[in-house]
Formats: structure tokens, C-alpha cells, sequence
């Protein structure tokens, strides 16, 4: 039995991949949990921020919506200062990207 699940779990780490976050500074074909710095601008950093996010299950299905405008938008800032990225995933089964905006 434990042959089995070695034998499946290494399969899917080595065919895996089709649900993986493109914005990720690393990978991680079993798993992935990394931040990202993405750009920044001249503006002034405040305590202000909007996250958004996308996710994906099997590179099959792919929901949300992680833009910098629906960050910005949920955080109420006009004057966006830096861009980072949120990233997850499990063997490629399921990602996670969210975009996280500062500003004022």
C-alpha cells in the first residue's frame, strides 16, 4: 500500500506542474509558498493596501482576478507605490496568485 502511494505521489510531483503561479520568484513542484516583489513607483508608501487574487485547479480551471487595478481598487488607492505577488501551490494540483498593492 505505502508502495503505491510513494509510487503515485512521486508520479504526480514528476507529471505535475499544470497548475502553477507564473508571477512566482521560485519553484516548487511539491509545494510552493513564496512572495514576490513585482514594481514599484515613485509614490510614497503608506499604511494602505488591496489584495487580489486568481487561482487555478489542475491548469484546468482558472477563477479570479488578480490585476493591480482590483487590488488598487480593493484598498482604496489612486496612488499605487509598490506591487508584490502572493504565490501558492500544491503539486500542481492547485495555485494561488495574488497581487498586493501599497499606496496612497
Amino acid at each position: 500500500m505505502i508502495r503505491h502511494l510513494s509510487a503515485a505521489l512521486l508520479l504526480a510531483t514528476l507529471t505535475g506542474g499544470c497548475a502553477m503561479s507564473a508571477n512566482a520568484p521560485v519553484t516548487g513542484t511539491v509545494y510552493l509558498g513564496a512572495n514576490g516583489a513585482t514594481a514599484a513607483t515613485s509614490n510614497a508608501l503608506s499604511g494602505k493596501s488591496g489584495k487580489s487574487c486568481a487561482s487555478s485547479i489542475l491548469g484546468i480551471v482558472g477563477l479570479g482576478d488578480a490585476s493591480i487595478a482590483a487590488a488598487a481598487k480593493a484598498g482604496g488607492i489612486s496612488k499605487v507605490a509598490a506591487v508584490d505577488s502572493e504565490n501558492f501551490g500544491v503539486l500542481g494540483i492547485y495555485a494561488k496568485n495574488c497581487t498586493v498593492v501599497t499606496g496612497e
